[in-house]
């Protein structure tokens, strides 16, 4: 077995069901029973076969019609009241400024977005994996540092205009426990993972009103920043700093400059080199998130002008219950969850490329 640095290699999982999940099955239910126009045709294919309106599976199939757009019509309200109306978007005119882009799920969104038209300033420490992308411009710059991050903004208002999106995708994972992090580290994860978000909202966030296209914050927060795991105190701190700011911004936000939309990104375990070598304990109910999923959220969140609340898998948009249970409760399902051991196979970015630098193999 291929070693790197006293890290075993991950177990690997080629089962034939292995990309089978409750997530997988819900998105079919959702296309399926449970969408509207699907229930309304199983009473019409009842009334085909002659079947009397005043038999029992009609009947029955009439009222789970019914339910199925309640609910479908209720979650639309729900979503008007939550998020408002959409902002107005023309991609020739939106300017997207990504930190943390040069990699990962940052990249892929800069690269569509780069083909399809708009403006994209990708906002990095390290050069763009891809080297070049077409419609997609690169700013060597640590957003940790504040003085840098000024200089850059002027430069993107004068190569591309003001920005109009501001997507706060820069983190680090450390992966060690409390005592074993140095203070140096410590410093460098909240700073990139927490701080960077405020330098950069305090740059770009008076640009963007400017702009008058109304805008949109996309603040990249995880699941981890609700429920914490251990290995990653500093990380899920951060996270969860995100996530206070994003609502307390959303607040302040909607009572200044309304026009202004703000998606709260928190995902599960994520295929990026972050977390490389992570593997979930349960991959049905906690199936590993593929970037490109997320990405197809944010970009359709960002096309369509709308706030909105981005988390999968299932289990991610349903967190906060866990929270509500007795304690006890809470440490049996952490234990079954097996959340606190699976950074155990951890390797990280720094660990994938040294592997790949020694040709092993993880």
């Amino acid at each position: 077995m291929a070693s790197l640095g006293g890290f075993d290699r991950p177990p690997q999982r080629d089962s034939w069901f292995a990309p089978m999940s409750v997530d997988l099955v819900l998105k079919v239910l959702k296309v399926s029973l449970f969408h509207p126009f699907v229930a309304w045709m199983i009473p019409l294919c009842f009334r085909a076969e002659h079947m009397d309106w005043d038999k029992t599976p009609i009947r029955f199939a009439v009222w789970y019609a019914v339910l199925v757009t309640v609910c479908w019509t209720l979650a639309l309200v729900n979503r008007r009241i939550a998020f408002g109306l959409p902002r107005k978007v023309n991609l020739a005119d939106e300017v997207i400024v990504i930190t943390g882009g040069a990699s990962g799920l940052g990249l892929l969104i800069a690269e569509v977005y780069g083909m399809r038209g708009a403006s994209v300033a990708v906002l990095d420490v390290k050069e763009m994996e891809n080297g070049e992308a077409r419609g997609v411009t690169f700013y060597k710059c640590d957003v940790t540092n504040k003085e840098q991050l000024a200089r850059v903004a002027r430069q993107i208002e004068q190569d591309l205009g003001p920005p109009t999106v501001l997507i706060n995708n820069a983190a680090v994972v450390v992966g060690k426990s409390l005592l074993d992090m140095s203070m140096d580290e410590v410093d460098k994860s909240l700073t990139t993972n927490l701080l960077s978000s405020f330098y950069a909202l305090k740059t770009f966030l008076p640009a963007i009103i400017r702009s008058g296209t109304g805008g949109t914050i996309v603040t990249m927060s995880s699941v981890l920043g609700q429920v914490g795991a251990a290995q990653l105190s500093d990380y899920a701190a951060a996270k969860a700093g995100l996530i206070a700011l994003h609502k307390s911004l959303t607040a302040e936000l909607r009572q200044t400059h309304p026009e202004v939309r703000t998606v709260l990104v928190t995902p599960g375990q994520l295929s990026t080199p972050l977390f490389y070598g992570v593997q979930t304990p349960h991959p049905f109910i906690a199936p590993v998130v593929e970037p490109v999923d997320i990405a197809k959220e944010i970009i359709s969140a960002i096309d369509n002008g709308n706030s909105e609340f981005i988390s999968a898998p299932l289990y991610a948009q349903y967190i906060d219950w866990y929270n509500v249970l007795p304690l006890g409760v809470q440490r049996l399902v952490r234990r079954l969850a097996g959340v606190d051991g699976a950074m155990k196979s951890f390797v990280g970015r720094q660990g994938n490329e040294l592997s790949e630098k020694n040709g092993h193999v993880l």
